[in-house]
């Protein structure tokens, strides 16, 4: 006669269970800021960090994995109150505390995490420069892979150079110039480019890359700009531009200029301005990347009484 065995309900803990106040660490960012002598921790998602920081996310619940302080994530120790009011100030809220940390700490990434923080800044990087570059002689844009190869040639050229003054410099083969017609003469600042890091903007490591590409000249380049007649009614100019919500920790909308502040800030150089009648008109340059935002501006901010025309699609310039 076979003996059933009860199997036992999932639902209910087994008192032979091994009890962990550890949290598993396969999908969690921490970030982390030193403050007096103790260190604190905050566990996150991972890419929501970057994403906070940039503005892309505003939802502080869809950041935190858990809404606490730590001392150790890893291993569930969470910062008693006399620490954080040490640390931070008796009468400081939880929530401050977090988004002070959140902000300002030091976010602890691993290799898989890195790789991938740094290709998306590459490729953030590449498609800035292609945007604003154009082939001099066409007026036509490069397309992001010709960009990418020219950068690399850059690349490839400064290592070599580099490993090259390390040799010199070993070997003491570098001859200082002496006599009477040696002057001392001032290095002309070099634009050179050595590729892409996390630890720096994307905005400014593309005009750096741009900088290099205009003055080595891998590939014929110079910079871009559009050529547009903007014209909105007067009734229009004058009226308040808000900020997006969540701007400011009170989360109410602030005013950021007028109508007309906005136009003229994707401008680049404005050629001429003028009122007509009933309508201002301004005609200037403008990055082609900026075109874009400009057009979704007077679009949506003139409720029909604004246009754009474009009078030349690329006009280049030196910097």
């Amino acid at each position: 006669m076979s003996r059933q065995i009860n199997q036992p309900d999932p639902s209910v803990p087994s008192p032979l269970a091994p009890r962990s106040n550890q949290i598993k660490l396969t999908n969690v960012s921490l970030v982390r800021l030193k403050k007096g002598k103790k260190r604190f921790e905050i566990a996150c998602y991972k890419n929501k960090v970057l994403e906070w920081r940039s503005g892309i996310e505003t939802d502080l619940d869809e950041v935190l994995q858990i809404p606490n302080v730590f001392l150790n994530v890893s291993k569930g120790q969470t910062a008693p109150s006399a620490e954080l009011a040490k640390a931070f100030g008796k009468d400081k809220p939880l929530n401050d505390i977090i988004l002070e940390i959140l902000n300002k700490g030091e976010l602890q990434v691993g290799e898989k995490e890195r790789a991938a923080q740094l290709d998306r800044v590459h490729n953030e990087v590449i498609s800035i420069v292609a945007s604003k570059l154009v082939d001099p002689r066409t007026k036509r844009v490069y397309t992001t892979g010709m960009i990418e190869k020219a950068l690399d040639m850059l690349s490839s050229q400064a290592h070599q150079q580099g490993d090259k003054k390390t040799t010199e410099a070993g070997s003491g083969t570098g001859t200082p110039a002496t006599g009477d017609d040696a002057e001392a003469k001032p290095r002309t600042k070099e634009h050179v480019w050595t590729g892409v890091v996390t630890t720096k903007s994307a905005k400014s490591q593309a005009l750096d890359a741009m900088k290099a590409l205009i003055a080595n000249q891998p590939i014929p380049v110079s910079r871009a700009r559009m050529r547009l007649r903007i014209t909105c009614s007067t009734n229009v100019l004058k009226q308040a531009v808000k900020a997006p919500k969540g701007g400011d920790a009170e989360g109410e909308q602030k005013a950021t200029g007028t109508v007309k502040d906005k136009i003229l800030s994707y401008v680049e150089q404005v050629e001429t301005q003028d009122v007509l009648g009933s309508e201002w008109e301004v005609v200037g340059f403008v990055e082609p990347g900026a075109f874009k935002g400009l057009s979704d501006f007077v679009g949506n901010e003139t409720k029909g009484q604004g246009r754009i025309e474009v009078l030349d699609m690329a006009v280049t310039h030196e910097d």
